[in-house]
């Protein structure tokens, strides 16, 4: 028998409640590991990864000798980190003579391998190697464009499925309304073979056009790179079909006496019944009542004084 283990605290109870299945699921985290051997090319990529996601990332800098994502049973550490972390993309990175700055980046779902794409990154260039205003440099956590050009990524299943892989990876939580003015920044990726994609991360620079739309300028800013497809694999039909089930939206009730109208709009009908106020039954001791009692005597007692005084005068 597996004991389960129940939250105590009210922390532990909240941290569960945000790792709970939503509706509308938050913004993905990414994991970002190192492995047994990496060059100094990949460790650059690695932290320049973390910095352009550094608010929803987290970064293990300690070699993994157990993590080999394509290998039977060489990826339960990797999921047991995913649990642990609470990150469903992760990017890890080894080197070796066979496969010299390689990069997997992977997905998974209730915390096991979804999918997984394996890149050989050549070309690199950090950002210190770009010359730019740093006024333009783009702000943490802002959106950004994302732009893939080239048919290949239509057209080849290997470039397709890197396509979702970095589209996840970069895009951030997913919104409805987005300030203009908080764009800063855009991910170019181009297909530039079957298995090569380059990409290139640009600094958004709005002039005047003499429309409401100003005109956009890129300024390269980096980092920039070479993606070079080695292995892919895509998720399993049943993992696939049970990752892409959503309920369905409750529907709305009907409201009843309820119309909306183009110029006054929401207007509602409210029924009030009879009140019958003539039936009432009235308090015996009203203090109006009471009141008139005593104007009425003292009017009385005023005019039988009246009516005295004037005997008199007569009888005198």
């Amino acid at each position: 028998m597996v004991e389960i283990k129940t939250a105590k605290t009210h922390k532990g109870k909240r941290e569960l409640e945000k790792r709970a299945p939503k509706l509308v699921e938050s913004g993905k985290k990414t994991l970002i590991l190192h492995g047994t051997r990496t060059s100094s090319v990949l460790k650059a990529v690695l932290s320049e990864i973390y910095h352009l996601k550094k608010e929803s990332a987290i970064k293990y800098s300690r070699k993994n000798d157990n993590i080999k994502p394509f290998e039977s049973g060489g990826e339960t550490s990797l999921e047991f980190f995913s649990l642990k972390t609470d990150c469903s993309i992760f990017v890890y990175g080894s080197h070796s003579k066979k496969r010299p700055n390689n990069l997997i980046i992977g997905r998974t779902y209730d915390h096991h391998i979804y999918d997984l794409v394996e890149v050989g990154v050549e070309n690199f260039k950090s950002m210190e190697s770009f010359s730019y205003d740093k006024k333009l440099a783009p702000k943490e956590g802002s959106k950004p464009f994302i732009t893939f050009i080239g048919e290949g990524f239509e057209n080849v299943e290997e470039l397709k499925h890197l396509k979702e892989v970095l589209l996840d990876l970069f895009r951030g939580a997913a919104v409805e309304n987005i300030n203009l003015a908080g764009l800063d920044r855009a991910y170019i990726f181009t297909a530039l073979s079957s298995n090569r994609v380059f990409l290139t991360h640009c600094a958004l620079r709005l002039k005047k056009s003499g429309t409401i739309v100003p005109r956009m300028e890129l300024v390269e800013v980096g980092p920039s790179m070479d993606f070079v497809v080695r292995r892919h694999c895509p998720p399993n039909e049943s993992i696939k079909k049970g990752a892409m089930k959503t309920t369905r939206e409750k529907p709305k009730k009907k409201e009843k006496n309820v119309k909306k109208d183009a110029i006054e709009g929401k207007v509602g009908n409210i029924y009030i019944p009879d009140q019958k106020i003539g039936d009432m039954p009235l308090p015996n001791k009203a203090k109006g009542v009471k009141r008139e009692r005593r104007e009425a005597k003292l009017k009385n007692a005023s005019g039988e004084h009246e009516h005295a005084s004037k005997r008199k005068k007569e009888d005198l």
